[in-house]
C-alpha cells in the first residue's frame, strides 16, 4: 500500500483543503481549492510541487481558487463530468481506479449525489475525501440533490471498512454534535466525543479526520434505523414515521433549522 501523509490547509470561514503527499516525495495532490492564496503559501513554505487539482462538486467555497491557482501551477483539474466547473480538464464519471501521478496510489472515484446532484467523493487507500456529502457528526444540505439519494450515498459510506477516514470539507464537528445530543442525549459515545472536540478546538486544533467507526457511533445521519434516533425524529414531527428515508428527511430539515 502506497504510503501518503494528509494537511489540511484551512481556508475562507471553516473549510479545508487538503493536501495529500506522497511519502517523502514534495509532490502534492490538492483537493477543492475554494482560496487559493493559503494554499499556495502553504506549497511554497514546504515547497511541494502540485501534480493534481481534484475536486468534489461545484460550489464556490470549492472551486473558486482554481483558476487563481493555475496561474501559478499548470497542472491537471479533476472533477464532476455533470457539474459546471470551467477549470476541469479531466471530467470524471463514477469508475473503479483513476490514477493521477506514479507517486500516488491510485484512487476510487464514487458518486455521493445528494449535497449536489453530481457530487464525487474519492477514495485512496483507507481514505475518503467526500466534500460536503458526510461531515464528522454530520451531512451536507441538500443543495440540488434528493434525500433519497443522500441516504444512498451516505448508506454506501457505511458500506466501507470502521478504519476509513473520512476527510470532510469543513470544520462543523463541535456544532454538528450539539444536535447529536439532541437526538440522543443518553449517549455516553456522543457526549465523551462532544468533550474532546470541544477540548480540541479551545485548543483551536482541527477535529478531522474522523472514522466511519466513530460516525457510526456518534452521527445521527446514520443511525436511522436506531430506536432511540427514530423516536427523537418522531418526536419532533408528531408523527410516526414508516421508513428510514422518512427519519433521515425529518432529521435533515430539523438541522436546517437548528
Amino acid at each position: 500500500m502506497t504510503k501518503f501523509s494528509v494537511q489540511g490547509v484551512p481556508t475562507l470561514k471553516d473549510n479545508y483543503v487538503w493536501l495529500i503527499r506522497a511519502g517523502n516525495s514534495p509532490h502534492v495532490i490538492v483537493i477543492d481549492p475554494g482560496d487559493e492564496k493559503p494554499v499556495i503559501a502553504a506549497i511554497q513554505h514546504q515547497q511541494l510541487i502540485p501534480v493534481a487539482i481534484i475536486i468534489t462538486h461545484h460550489h464556490y467555497d470549492h472551486v473558486d481558487g482554481v483558476e487563481p491557482f493555475l496561474k501559478h501551477f499548470q497542472v491537471p483539474v479533476y472533477g464532476p463530468s455533470n457539474e459546471l466547473i470551467p477549470a476541469v480538464t479531466h471530467p470524471l464519471e463514477p469508475s473503479d481506479n483513476l490514477s493521477i501521478h506514479k507517486d500516488f496510489p491510485s484512487c476510487q472515484v464514487i458518486a455521493v449525489p445528494g449535497h449536489t446532484n453530481g457530487h464525487l467523493a474519492y477514495l485512496f487507500n483507507d481514505s475518503l475525501f467526500c466534500g460536503d456529502t458526510l461531515f464528522s457528526a454530520g451531512c451536507g444540505r441538500l443543495l440540488g440533490g434528493t434525500y433519497s439519494q443522500l441516504l444512498t450515498s451516505l448508506k454506501y459510506i457505511c458500506s466501507l471498512p470502521l478504519k476509513t477516514k473520512i476527510y470532510c470539507a469543513h470544520e462543523y464537528t463541535a456544532n454538528n454534535l450539539k444536535f447529536s445530543c439532541i437526538i440522543e442525549p443518553d449517549s455516553i459515545e456522543i457526549q465523551q466525543r462532544s468533550e474532546y472536540i470541544d477540548k480540541l478546538r479551545a485548543e483551536n486544533k482541527i477535529t478531522l479526520p474522523s472514522t466511519l467507526e466513530i460516525e457510526l457511533a456518534t452521527n445521527p445521519f446514520l443511525r436511522c434505523r436506531e430506536p432511540s434516533v427514530i423516536r427523537a425524529a418522531e418526536q419532533y414531527t408528531s408523527q410516526d414515521l414508516v421508513n428510514e428515508l422518512a427519519v433521515f428527511t425529518v432529521l435533515r430539515q430539523w438541522k436546517d433549522n437548528f
